[in-house]
């Protein structure tokens, strides 16, 4: 279950940006104030953008002064921001206990989904991305994480009246692994969900898990929010190579794990998306297709195929558009509903699996993928 405890900020009053419902009635309660309070300080900053208790004018001044003594409402804060030619943006963010980690905003019509980060860094190691090869700092808060959503509709001035939605869709899809962040990811999704701050359906909301498998059951009796697989690879001696959590939880006890997560739902129409990131003559071959299909035959899915996104450090290739249509074809026959994720945000480095930020790697990993590099360069230049 999501922990009760209130996050606290350096000088040790409370930030409210990051407590549910539940945690802010529990605050003011604490304070001796009623639940309605709660109510009124949640739509001061989810729905207003407020940070200042002064300017909370249906509170009482010594409520107002109480609210100044004990607790704040802080914001992770805006690094650098980029704009891509195709309208994505980009922000590089300081959470508000040190790190930097980016989110991504990606337009498409009456949509626009926001890609948000859960860790400073990631403590897995999926040989395509580009936030795994940073090592892993710490875990972001639940105020780092709806923050994220915070900035995202600040940046555009959408707290103002009579603004549109800015934000329609959130996916936990950013820097880390959101499971291993459990509590913290399930209160901001929570706050995401609530009508008292974003009130975003349960569709619009997905978590995308590389497959922590345990967190994934504990996930199916607290939440229900749309999940995505990372699975990328059709075979357990390929996906171990792909994604090395796998060699703890293979894709058989994976794929029954997200099925009890669809178990758990009261809709019984809900699928699991399968992300299967597309890498020239890794995984992208006709015959690997065929084996996907078989795989999930009987899963309840859609597929989504995302060619490889280049970085920095990676000896992978993005495939040929020939290569993306064949494999996208086998699957249409096999009948399955598959779409391939148009790059966006490239010209930023705000493409999928290409999200840094500023990690210190308490794995070591960064260095040893950077030795790596450096080796096989002299190899190279000696040849």
């Amino acid at each position: 279950m999501v922990t009760d405890t209130l996050p606290v900020a350096r000088d040790s009053r409370v930030n409210l940006l990051g407590l549910t419902r539940a945690q802010m009635e529990a605050f003011f309660a604490e304070c001796g104030e009623k639940s309605f309070r709660a109510q009124q300080v949640m739509k001061w900053i989810h729905h207003h953008g407020v940070c200042d208790f002064e300017a909370m004018t249906n509170l009482s001044k010594s409520l107002r002064a109480k609210l100044g003594e004990r607790a704040c409402v802080r914001p992770p804060e805006v690094v650098s921001r980029h704009d891509s030619a195709d309208g994505t943006r980009k922000w590089l963010v300081r959470s508000i206990e040190g790190g930097l980690v980016e989110s991504v905003l990606i337009p498409d019509g009456d949509r626009a989904t926001l890609c948000v980060s859960s860790q400073v860094g990631c403590s897995l190691d999926c040989s395509f991305c580009s936030t795994g090869k940073q090592g892993f700092e710490r875990d972001l808060t639940a105020s780092d994480i709806i923050g994220q959503v915070w900035l995202a509709i600040d940046s555009f001035d959408a707290f103002e009246p009579g603004k549109d939605r800015v934000v329609t869709n959130v996916v936990m899809m950013g820097m880390g692994e959101p499971l291993l962040n459990f509590d913290a990811v399930v209160s901001a999704m929570d706050l995401m969900m609530d009508d008292l701050a974003y009130g975003l359906s349960k569709r619009r909301v997905t978590l995308s898990t590389s497959g922590v498998v345990p967190a994934l059951d504990k996930l199916a009796e607290v939440s229900c929010v749309s999940l995505a697989v990372s699975l990328h690879a059709p075979n357990d001696a390929l996906r171990n190579q792909l994604v090395p959590i796998n060699k703890k939880y293979p894709i058989a006890e994976l794929l029954a794990s997200a099925q009890r997560y669809l178990d758990a739902q009261n809709d019984r129409k809900r699928v699991v998306t399968i992300e299967y990131t597309l890498i020239a003559g890794v995984n992208d071959q006709p015959e690997h297709a065929r084996e996907l299909a078989v795989l999930l035959k009987n899963f309840p899915c859609k597929i989504n195929l995302i060619p490889f996104n280049a970085f920095p450090g990676s000896s992978y290739q993005r495939p040929s558009g020939n290569a993306v249509s064949r494999f996208w074809q086998v699957l249409i026959d096999a009948g399955f509903i598959v779409t391939v994720r148009t790059t966006r945000g490239d010209d930023i480095s705000a493409a999928c699996g290409q999200l840094v930020g500023d990690v210190v790697d308490r794995t070591k990993r960064s260095q040893r993928h950077k030795a790596a590099l450096e080796g096989h360069l002299e190899v190279v230049e000696v040849s």
